[in-house]
């Protein structure tokens, strides 16, 4: 997700400086080069060699004749973006002020002079994040262009964001915004339909594969609604379904509201049964009655005759030109802009295969499914006439 990108990782005082290191790794994971500034008052909390030893670079902790931070984030300085997490109340106020009196103050401004992006992840106790003046002084950087991964509200303190969350905004900050403007509803995960109060129908789908289309078009600078039975993400307008039925209900609102394009990578039910209202005994045998459940897909391209849909296709046991005929038999069916086919084997794993087909032709891809969202994404932005 961060292939080739420089990260200038500002480290401020507060207690949440306790987690820099597990940021500046996963940082590195997704593939960036991390260097670190601190503020005196951060040294008391995290140690410089422990900041050293995770990003694999000496942290910048004072401003000497070498001009640190115009080295940094100068116009033609090393980072691609400065990320300042954890960051304090007080050095939100002085980036308001424009008060340079820290390594990690100055490298800011030099930053926003220089369109270096920033992006800060505040971290405070709760009481401080609702003080007006910090709010105000919030507004005031927002107003100038940075951006802010909001705190999680949690036992009375303002806490900082996830790794992923933080990870996610970085992305962002740093990948061309091919889809900025456009709103994707993408579905994700497996539907289940109940047979009584206790037991469901479902399948093995994990929803890997849509979580990570859906970040990657949120990464490319669209506002994605996921629809799925799971929980919520702070990348999107999250909508809950767990019936086949339900989905399409949720989808179809979605675009009612103004979507740009659909992508249907839900393993919804095929089937559906009339539940009993009580639980259902166990120790003999019953028969249940499968009825076919409504196709999201037909159901939107009625509505919508020309909106830009992607769908998949999975299969089992089935060669790659068998794979190929019955995802170009969607494809043409329901008017698709391509179609994501793959062997069901890959269900809940962390790496994937599938063909990609569109138009006359198709395309393999082998790799992660967090690589394969950004494919997808991509492949989506060219449809959408964005790139």
């Amino acid at each position: 997700m961060l292939e080739g990108v420089n990260v200038a990782l500002g480290v401020t005082g507060s207690i949440a400086a306790v987690k820099v290191v597990e940021l500046a790794h996963e940082l590195r994971r997704q593939g960036a080069e991390v260097r670190g500034v601190l503020t005196e008052s951060a040294q008391g909390i995290v140690h410089p060699w422990a900041v050293e030893f995770a990003t694999d670079n000496e942290p910048i902790t004072e401003l000497t004749g070498a001009v640190e931070h115009v080295d940094l984030c100068g116009r033609d300085g090393w980072a691609d973006v400065l990320l300042i997490a954890p960051c304090t109340a007080n050095t939100v106020g002085k980036i308001a002020a424009a008060v340079d009196d820290s390594p990690v103050t100055t490298t800011a401004t030099t930053a926003m002079g220089a369109d270096v992006p920033v992006l800060i992840a505040p971290a405070m106790h709760e009481p401080m994040y609702d003080h007006p003046g910090v709010l105000d002084a919030i507004d005031r950087v927002e107003s100038w262009g940075v951006d802010f991964v909001d705190p999680r509200i949690e036992e009375g303190k303002a806490k900082i964001a996830t790794e992923a969350a933080i990870v996610t905004e970085v992305a962002r900050e740093t990948t061309p915004d091919s889809l900025a403007g456009e709103h994707v509803v993408v579905t994700a995960g497996a539907t289940s339909e109940p047979i009584d109060p206790i037991r469901t129908i479902t399948n093995r789908a994990s929803g890997k594969t849509g979580r990570a289309i859906a970040t990657a078009c949120y990464v490319r600078g669209a506002d994605v609604t996921l629809v799925h039975d799971g929980d919520d993400v702070p990348y999107a307008d999250v909508r809950r379904a767990e019936r086949a039925a339900e989905m399409r209900d949720a989808v179809l609102a979605a675009v009612d509201d103004g979507a740009d394009a659909l992508v249907s990578a839900a393993a919804i039910s095929d089937f559906t049964v009339d539940a009993a209202e009580s639980k259902i005994k166990s120790g003999e045998e019953r028969s249940l009655t499968l009825r076919p459940a409504p196709k999201l897909i037909d159901a939107v391209r009625e509505a919508h005759p020309d909106l830009p849909i992607v769908g998949f296709k999975a299969e089992t046991g089935v060669e790659d030109a068998e794979l190929v005929d019955e995802a170009r038999r969607i494809l043409d069916r329901a008017g698709l802009s391509f179609v994501v086919a793959n062997d069901a084997s890959v269900m809940g794993e962390d790496e994937t295969r599938v063909l990609l087909v569109r138009g006359e032709g198709y395309a393999e891809f082998t790799g992660s499914k967090s690589e394969l969202g950004a494919w997808v994404a991509a492949e989506l932005a060219e449809v959408l006439g964005n790139v």
